[in-house]
């Protein structure tokens, strides 16, 4: 049975500004995608996205995160508290912030850049969704550090069961680590080699939302359920409530783009 190692989760102090580990994992998730952006853009030429575009979107796509994240964290899982303390909405340090409203926001980013850009939202989608599970993992790997998010107990007997002391001494899954595992390197290879050859436009962005929200809502059983406006259930969790909706929308999208039938350029 291992112990978390109950990291300080400042990584770095510059006389009174304080560098947190969580910080730098949304910067690593950034440069990632940067960097398989461009290499995207240097392998597979003539697509939607010039390496000035991919820079300008990437304004646009850090503010849909920042401010959806935070926003769905507000109102999908504490909507009455914040509701009572307003004024910590704005304190993104302090209550954390959720992929879904995260996801959300970008969805609202890549419309306006299609839209400014005179291209196909699913041309801007289909690029960007391989690129995002690298950022996810690094965000799971923060939340490790940060010895939040831990998992259910697990048995004893599990070789990678994890004390977090910070909560009990029970055995815990090290969910974290799964989730950057699954939604993170696992959904990062299948939709980076899915997306290596010609597809039909939109069938990408289907197969993302199949894949985060399939791995999300398994990945939830090895979680402690967060409680959400849908109050706290062992049963289905507020991240399965919200990831049903994926799957649902990505196999029909998926469907219905193969039948469309039209290849990406």
């Amino acid at each position: 049975m291992l112990i978390h190692p109950q990291f300080d989760p400042v990584a770095i102090h510059l006389g009174p500004l304080a560098v947190h580990w969580y910080g730098l994992m949304y910067l690593l998730g950034f440069v990632l995608f940067l960097t398989l952006g461009n290499y995207r853009i240097r392998t597979q030429p003539g697509g939607v996205f010039s390496r000035k575009a991919l820079d300008d979107f990437l304004t646009w796509a850090v503010i849909g995160v920042v401010v959806g994240g935070r926003l769905g964290e507000v109102l999908f899982y504490q909507p009455g508290y914040y509701l009572s303390h307003p004024a910590e909405i704005l304190m993104v340090w302090k209550g954390g912030m959720s992929f879904h409203g995260g996801f959300i926001g970008v969805l609202v980013a890549m419309a306006l850049f299609a839209r400014k850009q005179g291209v196909s939202f699913w041309q801007i989608s289909d690029f960007v969704a391989p690129l995002v599970p690298t950022g996810l993992a690094a965000g799971r790997l923060g939340n490790f550090i940060n010895g939040e998010l831990w998992g259910r107990p697990a048995p004893a007997d599990l070789p990678w069961a994890m004390v977090f002391p910070q909560v009990d001494l029970l055995p815990r899954h090290p969910s974290q680590l799964y989730e950057a595992l699954l939604e993170g390197l696992t959904l990062f290879i299948i939709l980076w080699l899915f997306s290596a050859r010609r597809r039909p436009v939109g069938q990408v962005s289907a197969l993302f939302l199949i894949g985060y929200g399939s791995f999300r809502f398994i990945s939830e059983y090895f979680r402690t359920p967060d409680a959400g406006i849908f109050g706290q259930s062992d049963v289905i969790s507020m991240g399965q409530w919200l990831s049903l909706p994926m799957i649902v929308t990505g196999v029909a999208l998926f469907v219905w783009f193969g039948k469309r039938d039209t290849r990406a350029a």
